[in-house]
């Protein structure tokens, strides 16, 4: 093992905090982390890490060893595609993370269209509605559609979804098509949360005198924390939904579904990649970023 590859590791350990996850995440022995962490700890004549039965914590200089081993790293992955002018001959691991609908239905379709004209990069991508810690889990670029909470990060805003509001015939053969937001008292909507035990503010819409948002209380018996069961339980009959359109419009198409209540839609939903705020982004994450830009265009 070389320094470089030590370095690697360490990081990993460092975001982690955790020896173990850091061997899962690279697919390595639990031993082969902790050799490699004392090999830099003899090197480097200080202890990086405070280590105990519960944690793994970076000691001060720890911590500054891990900002420069990240600098170094870069400078690495830069170095390495310097005199790589065809960007077929780019290589290395891409961790990505994605909202499931769009995986399923925009990206995953045309995800072979990247990997013939990059051959040897490999692809990991992950497809969950959660919010996933981009640094720990050691992802090089996340996809978020909605508003962006953590400052931290680097965000490249590429656009947005209109959405629009849905139900199945099923459901309004049941109880009826409103017409007016005072009609939704008497509807079912299905409501989605990222954390369950919680519901959403209600239907939501935007007032056409002030262009603000603004929320109608609505019951609603089921409560979904996926995209995937949010359009299977609309699908089913079980309520209104408030939903993206791209994924939406094979059922409004083939008859599925039906969009309600146009005047009354949700502001669109901006997407954007994020990524860690490195001083140098290795140019498989630049390629990939801008080819899910251009997709998504």
């Amino acid at each position: 093992m070389n320094q470089i590859e030590a370095m690697q590791i360490y990081v990993r350990v460092a975001e982690l905090a955790s020896f173990t996850l850091a061997a899962q995440s690279l697919n390595l022995p639990k031993s082969s982390i902790s050799t490699a962490v004392q090999r830099l700890e003899n090197l480097m004549q200080t202890r990086l890490l405070h280590r105990t039965t519960r944690r793994v914590q970076m000691t001060q200089d720890g911590l500054v060893f891990y900002e420069r081993c990240k600098d170094i790293l870069a400078d690495m992955d830069e170095l390495q595609e310097l005199f790589q002018r065809d960007p077929a001959e780019l290589t290395g691991r891409l961790r990505v993370d994605m909202p499931v609908g769009i995986a399923r239905s925009i990206i995953m379709p045309r995800l072979a269209e990247f990997a013939e004209k990059y051959p040897h990069i490999d692809i990991e991508v992950s497809c969950t509605d959660r919010l996933v810690d981009l640094v720990r889990e050691g992802f090089d670029c996340v996809l978020r559609v909605g508003k962006l909470h953590d400052s931290s990060l680097v965000a490249r805003h590429i656009g947005q979804f209109e959405q629009i509001n849905c139900a199945s015939p099923q459901y309004l053969t049941t109880y009826g098509v409103p017409q007016t937001l005072a009609d939704l008292q008497q509807h079912q909507l299905i409501h989605y949360a990222s954390t369950l035990g919680t519901k959403s503010a209600g239907f939501e819409y935007v007032d056409s005198a002030s262009d603000e948002t603004c929320y109608v209380p609505m019951s609603g018996r089921i409560t979904v924390n996926n995209s995937d069961a949010y359009e299977a339980a609309c699908l089913a009959g079980l309520g209104i939904i408030q939903a993206p359109l791209h994924g939406m419009k094979p059922h409004l198409n083939n008859g599925l579904l039906v969009e309600l209540l146009p005047k009354y839609k949700a502001k669109p939903m901006p997407v954007s990649l994020l990524y860690a705020n490195r001083r140098h982004l290795p140019k498989r994450v630049y390629v990939f970023m801008n080819w899910i830009a251009e997709l998504l265009s």
